[in-house]
């Protein structure tokens, strides 16, 4: 061994013994004492349980919350897809999570993505719930200076944004929605496979849609490798999804990396919905108009009589705009007038007054009514006015400022939410358990959407859904053959999408138009719809056996 030459160095010993004396630059033991036992009360003798519940004393979480945030920190290293069915809670396990490993002082700096949407939602639950100090991305707050912000991905994504977070080293990333990111040709997907973070929690409620390939992608954001690499994979394992289920290797690799509870398994039936039809028979006059409607109209595209058949059963207004713009024509207007002179003349709606009268049994409880068209809900709202009934309007083309206003509104004043389709997405309305369908949309998930606004964690009492049909009319067909016969309403089809992919039907609202266009009369397309609903019925029975295989459930 080589000598060690060791030389006295005065100036450092003498520097070392000033310092001493006159106590600087430390601090003194006091404060240093009291710095100590502060950080010991972050500190936890193990990683074992949850601290964040001592913290968080207003938050009644139900079990299969905990269990879920207890596994992604204690077996996941925080890298997990949640999975549960729609209305369990995937944001408050988020939430719980992030929380967890704030206070173990893992995680400072956060990223959460979520749909545009849901983006003050996200904002308003992390920081109301959980006292994280989350903040919505605007042109002021810069990527560098603020620890938990939250974005879309459209703008994430967009320059010069991207490059800005790009350069950032994330402890926690967040992606809700995720099952957007199943195609790893997509630029979103490139771009979230980018960023760098230590924890990552992607949020889903259908992982597994058509191709096993989506679920290969999802893991390999999550951990590359974990399941191979994607050619060998897909010749090992080809691209059925049931794969899943029937490869016991597969599917312990996955359950290692994804949690998934169902409403049965997580013991949320004790909520129940109660569902009444409830049948509106036309008046004479629009049993009229609606024939002479059904009968002029037979040298229109499928599409375009269907629809206006189908706003009558809504309203006389949403009909007669409709009419009103096809009149671009002379040919046009000779058949459309005396219709549209008709539609003028015709009494408030039936369906309307039915909706009163449900409202006024509601006993003064807030009620959420969904309608298909924008016509339809002007004319509702003036209607309720008129009867003495407050209400306040909420669609998709207000921007989030108004839609929490009008939530607000809601929740504080108003007895009547009025939404379309877009009420069916992003908004919570818990402390409301009354929700009509006053026009059934064509799309089965779209109707568990609208339930699922109120039928969802946090909600206490059981939810009353009405839905509204008129007799003898197109929306007969569809409430007594796609809806009843199949028992939607009391069903969750949350893997819905994952049985018309493998139908090979890509929407099934264009499915039953071109039932309707394809048929020589009501008969005719009754029968067919009725096939439809067997074979729906079939696949998802063999759905529900599949989750089992898949989950263990």
């Amino acid at each position: 061994m080589n000598q060690m030459d060791i030389s006295y160095d005065p100036h450092f010993v003498d520097g070392l013994e000033t310092t001493l004396r006159q106590e600087g630059p430390f601090a003194p033991w006091n404060l240093f004492q009291m710095n100590y036992e502060a950080a010991l009360t972050t500190m936890s003798p193990s990683f074992d349980g949850l601290k964040a519940l001592e913290y968080l004393p207003q938050m009644e979480f139900m079990d299969h919350q905990l269990s879920c945030a207890k596994q992604v920190m204690e077996e996941m290293n925080g890298r997990a897809i949640l999975a549960d069915e729609v209305g369990l809670g995937k944001t408050i396990e988020a939430g719980l999570i992030l929380k967890e490993y704030m206070l173990r002082g893992l995680v400072k700096k956060a990223l959460i993505i979520v749909p545009a949407s849901l983006v003050n939602q996200w904002a308003k639950e992390l920081n109301e719930k959980f006292y994280i100090p989350a903040v919505t991305f605007r042109k002021t707050h810069p990527w560098d200076q603020y620890d938990v912000i939250i974005t879309s991905i459209d703008t994430a994504k967009r320059s010069p944004h991207r490059e800005h977070i790009l350069e950032q080293d994330y402890d926690f990333l967040l992606v809700d929605e995720a099952h957007k990111l199943k195609n790893n040709k997509t630029k979103n997907y490139e771009f979230i496979t980018k960023l760098k973070k230590t924890y990552c929690l992607l949020l889903t409620a259908t992982p597994v849609q058509n191709r096993l390939s989506e679920i290969f992608n999802l893991v390999s954001i999550l951990k590359p490798g974990h399941l191979g690499d994607y050619d060998t994979f897909l010749n090992q394992y080809g691209k059925d999804r049931k794969t899943i289920g029937q490869d016991g290797y597969l599917k312990q690799l996955i359950q290692k990396v994804m949690i998934r509870n169902t409403r049965q398994n997580a013991r949320f039936n004790q909520i129940k919905r109660h569902i009444e039809t409830v049948w509106v028979n036309f008046t004479e006059d629009e049993q009229r108009v609606y024939k002479q409607l059904e009968n002029t109209v037979e040298t229109l595209p499928a599409f375009s009589k269907v629809t206006l058949l189908r706003e009558l059963c809504s309203s006389r207004e949403a009909c007669y705009l409709s009419l009103q713009k096809m009149m671009d024509t002379e040919e046009n207007d000779k058949w459309i007038r005396p219709i549209t002179e008709q539609i003028e003349q015709l009494p408030h709606h039936v369906k309307a007054a039915k909706m009163v009268d449900l409202i006024n049994n509601a006993g003064g409880e807030k009620v959420i009514v969904f309608t298909e068209y924008r016509a339809t809900q002007f004319y509702l709202q003036w209607y309720l006015k008129e009867s003495g009934i407050t209400s306040v309007p909420y669609r998709g083309g207000f921007n989030k400022g108004k839609k929490d206003w009008m939530r607000q509104l809601f929740e504080n004043h108003a007895q009547v939410l009025i939404a379309t389709e877009a009420g069916g997405e992003g908004i919570n309305l818990q402390f409301c358990n009354h929700l009509i369908n006053y026009d059934l949309p064509w799309n089965p998930m779209r109707l568990e959407q609208r339930i699922g606004r109120i039928h969802r964690y946090g909600q206490e009492r059981d939810v009353h859904i009405y839905n509204l049909a008129t007799r003898g009319t197109v929306e007969e067909h569809i409430m007594t053959l796609l809806y009843e016969k199949i028992n939607l309403f009391e069903q969750i089809i949350g893997n819905l999408d994952s049985i018309l992919a493998e139908l090979d039907i890509e929407d099934i609202e264009s499915k039953i138009q071109t039932i309707f266009s394809e048929s020589a009369s009501t008969g005719e397309a009754k029968i067919k719809l009725d096939n439809l609903s067997s074979i729906i019925q079939k696949t998802h029975d063999d759905a529900i056996h599949e989750e089992v295989e898949h989950y263990g459930h």
